[in-house]
């Protein structure tokens, strides 16, 4: 999608000029306020929208009034939203260059562009009829570096999506180590089965064993001098997660293609550090596998042996993900990094919990979350604090091993944080359980059905006001 400044949208040749209207105002349009506004009764409220014929009055063709609610509660993500609604609705007609005309308190630009490649994507690589989109958006009054940042972020959310979106027979871990190793200005270290084992790893080893497929241990670096903080993401990548032995019912199997999607989000972070060049060391960390049945699967009551020494009894082996993590926790320690922070679809408790509206995030220091939860709120990511008690630990106990890999179902996003907790040593930590927002199993907001890019815009964010 290109997107143009201009001085003037309003005279500009366009299919469809999109001009914003704060609910109980007019726009700058005749022929919006006389039809619209004067003969309809349109109100302007937060995502209505009103097509219109121009009949040559202007260059554009049609008018697209949208309903921006009220003035004083308009802001960036309401923007994004609208931005995303404009070109769904466009689409519809066949539309292909837009005109934005929106009187804003702030610089839109940025979060136009991410709702318009938001509104313009669709996974449709695999179909031999493509979705219509539109190709070119204009924009006044705002600035080269706003749409260049949008267009940075648009470009990893729909990195993200299009990687958790492909079916696992392509996103093997194989192939997230090439595309890391791809990155510009990334320096890729990418361990095979016997340097992860070198490593001490037992406990992703023990995950990645019933797969043909070989494990692959990713680690990214973004250097630069005299950083301002040095910071770890990790990113869960169980390519494809059947529950091994204990296997899932079908209906849960489905979309277990999105189980590495927060290493698809910790990859597109990777991948857009070059457009901003932070003055931040950022370590992007993966342990890329599958989760297979198979006649050399890790079983229920095996004893695994992580990184740390730390010894685990397999309870279920559907609860592979936080195995693979703490493997990856214990190393990022090892980095002498600053913080920390681990991004997973890891508990279908979350789910239940906070269902497709809210991530969940817990950790070791209160600041550092706190920071993260008003970064998602700016980006429209948002998360809830979970409480990590010292009592969620009883559940854990083993009579044989130092823990066990799950505990009560009651409170189990909670108990899979403490447990990934026994991994973190000398850091600050989060984990943000993204289960409930990384895959939707139909449209919300201005995202459609299927994989979200979770995390990205958060992370990209919060590394760059590091």
């Amino acid at each position: 999608m290109e997107i143009k400044i201009v001085s003037d949208v309003r005279n500009t040749e366009c299919d469809v000029i999109v001009a914003g209207l704060y609910e109980g105002e007019q726009t700058a349009h005749e022929i919006a306020n006389t039809y619209a506004i004067e003969k309809d009764g349109f109100k302007g409220k937060f995502g209505q929208t009103y097509l219109l014929q121009t009949y040559g009055a202007i260059p554009a063709a049609k008018i697209l009034v949208i309903g921006l609610g009220k003035r004083d509660e308009f802001n960036e993500n309401k923007m994004r939203e609208i931005s995303a609604k404009a070109v769904k609705k466009c689409q519809q007609i066949k539309a292909k260059t837009l005109a934005y005309d929106f009187e804003t308190s702030f610089d839109y630009g940025w979060s136009a562009t991410i709702g318009a490649m938001i509104g313009n994507y669709a996974f449709d690589k695999y179909k031999s009829e493509k979705a219509d989109r539109v190709d070119k958006i204009i924009m006044s009054n705002v600035s080269e570096d706003s749409i260049k940042s949008g267009k940075a972020f648009g470009d990893a959310m729909t990195f993200a999506r299009d990687l958790a979106n492909e079916p696992a027979e392509f996103a093997t871990p194989e192939k997230l180590a090439e595309y890391a190793k791809s990155f510009d200005g990334i320096e890729t270290e990418v361990s095979d089965y016997e340097k992860i084992k070198n490593m001490g790893m037992g406990a992703f080893l023990a995950v990645a064993q019933g797969s043909p497929k070989p494990p692959k241990f990713i680690h990214m670096k973004h250097y630069c001098e005299n950083p301002k903080k040095k910071i770890a993401i990790i990113g869960k990548g169980i390519c494809f997660d059947s529950g091994g032995l204990d296997i899932k019912p079908p209906s849960s199997m489905l979309t277990m293609k999105d189980d590495m999607s927060g290493a698809a989000c910790v990859l597109a972070v990777m991948r857009a550090l070059k457009e901003f060049n932070p003055q931040v060391e950022v370590h992007g960390i993966i342990a890329a596998c599958e989760n297979m049945p198979s006649g050399t699967s890790y079983k229920p009551g095996d004893i695994l042996t992580a990184k740390n020494g730390k010894t685990i009894e397999v309870d279920n082996t559907d609860a592979e993900g936080r195995l693979t993590l703490a493997d990856a926790l214990c190393f990022a320690s090892e980095l002498g990094v600053d913080e920390v922070i681990d991004i997973a679809t890891l508990t279908g408790a979350c789910m239940v919990a906070l269902g497709t509206v809210a991530a969940g995030i817990m950790g070791n220091d209160d600041d550092m979350i706190a920071r993260l939860i008003e970064t998602g709120d700016k980006n429209g990511e948002t998360m809830w604090k979970l409480p990590m008690f010292p009592e969620y630990k009883d559940s854990l106990k083993s009579d044989i091993a130092d823990m066990k890999n799950t505990g009560s179902r009651n409170g189990g996003a909670s108990i899979a944080g403490v447990f990934l907790k026994e991994f973190v040593k000398d850091v600050k930590w989060a984990h943000i359980d993204i289960a409930g927002v990384a895959y939707l199993d139909k449209p919300q907001k201005e995202l459609i059905k299927g994989a979200t890019g979770a995390g990205v815009r958060t992370l990209l964010n919060y590394i760059l006001q590091a």
